[in-house]
């Protein structure tokens, strides 16, 4: 890139950063990887350089936490985890976030210090800081609506493989992601494999990341964001953005609404038909058909987490009732009573980041076994109902 003259000053600029300009108002948009220390030196050589009246950085307030407050795991309530229904996105969380960290103690590099970075030179300058992207949570529930049910299951398998994969990856790799040739076919093979999650994940919120940017007060402003959204917001620099529209949790579909009733009714329905056209010993085989499955898979699968005895029995118990329920999911009320015997410790929350990076770490970790145990059942759970489901309506049509 060749040199700029902001405010008559000569400075050589990265290739990683972009410069845009709108009127008396000049953006210097630095793409990173968020495990590079190159990236954090570009930060702070361009932030040194400019002098910038804010600094926006690609953070929203729960991932600004999660980066600055090193007791924000003390806090978590892994019972009020357990009632919202938050399992499985804190399990996701937790194992994009072991991903990034096992890549960057093999390169030296705390995932996020380019962010971090940017906050603490805006703060020694007084510059304004601009937390610029969208909500971390409102962005994994869009992507997660997003999804069909093989998509979710391709979504977390490619999570898990990240995380306890032993491939290396050397600093090289990671600065050869930052060049836009790289990026451009790394989009596109993105997209061509996961189209469900780009959108969300990455379209929306180069709309969101750049409208947030053009927004910041000053003339002069410089812009630390994943260098894969770089050429998606130079595309939408200037352009009007609705941040609401994109900040909106889509309700279920009508379809997915009522499918969570269509087993419990066609599971009463068929009960009713047994009963009535032929006689109790047909309604004591479907009872048989729809409890041993449900029963039987959740318990098993509950066990396969290593939870306690009680929760497997009540995993067993509860599930051909709460797949009746679907206000109700099983790993509910097994988390709750796996949380109430194992009692994870302030020990174990603090050391989930360390822990979260093997699967040894995640059965010996008491807070994440709690969480493993919760999901595993409610899988389990719907396995069961499923297989029960299709049992019932054999002897149905018999």
């Amino acid at each position: 890139m060749s040199p700029v003259r902001p405010h008559g000053e000569f400075v050589a600029l990265s290739e990683s950063v972009r410069v845009l300009e709108r009127g008396d108002k000049r953006y210097y948009i630095v793409g990173t990887a968020h495990v590079s220390e190159q990236s954090v030196t570009d930060v702070n050589n361009v932030i040194d350089e400019v002098q910038p009246d804010s600094v926006c950085v690609e953070l929203c307030e729960a991932r600004f936490t999660a980066l600055t407050d090193e007791n924000r795991w003390k806090k978590l309530d892994i019972f009020k985890v357990i009632r919202e229904g938050k399992m499985l996105f804190l399990l996701a969380n937790l194992a994009i976030g072991a991903y990034q960290r096992r890549i960057g103690a093999d390169l030296g590099v705390k995932p996020g210090a380019e962010m971090l970075a940017g906050v603490e030179r805006a703060r020694e300058i007084d510059a304004h800081l601009t937390l610029a992207d969208r909500d971390i949570h409102v962005t994994l529930k869009r992507t997660w609506a997003n999804l069909g049910f093989w998509q979710k299951i391709k979504l977390l398998s490619a999570i898990l493989g990240g995380v306890f994969g032993t491939e290396k990856v050397e600093a090289e790799d990671i600065e050869q992601l930052k060049e836009q040739v790289h990026l451009n076919e790394m989009m596109k093979e993105f997209a061509e494999a996961m189209p469900g999650v780009k959108e969300p994940l990455i379209d929306e919120r180069d709309q969101y990341l750049m409208s947030s940017i053009e927004e910041a007060p000053g003339n002069t402003i410089v812009a630390v964001v994943g260098a894969a959204h770089v050429a998606g917001m130079v595309r939408h620099f200037g352009q009007p953005v609705d941040r609401d529209k994109l900040d909106v949790i889509p309700p279920p579909s009508g379809w997915t609404r009522l499918l969570k009733w269509i087993v419990p009714l066609v599971i009463l329905g068929a009960f009713t038909y047994g009963y009535l056209e032929h006689g109790g010993r047909t309604f004591e085989d479907m009872l048989t058909a729809w409890i041993l499955p449900n029963s039987i898979v959740a318990a098993v699968l509950t066990a396969v987490a290593l939870a306690r005895p009680l929760s497997i029995v009540t995993a067993f118990v509860c599930s051909p009732i709460t797949s009746l329920n679907p206000l109700l999911p099983s790993g509910v009320v097994v988390g709750l009573v796996e949380a109430w015997l194992r009692k994870p410790t302030v020990e174990d929350a603090e050391r989930i980041n360390e822990d979260a990076q093997s699967i040894g770490g995640v059965y010996k970790n008491r807070f994440t076994r709690v969480l493993l145990v919760a999901v595993m059942s409610t899988l389990g759970s719907a396995l069961g109902a499923w297989v029960g489901l299709g049992w019932v309506l054999m002897l149905v049509g018999q």
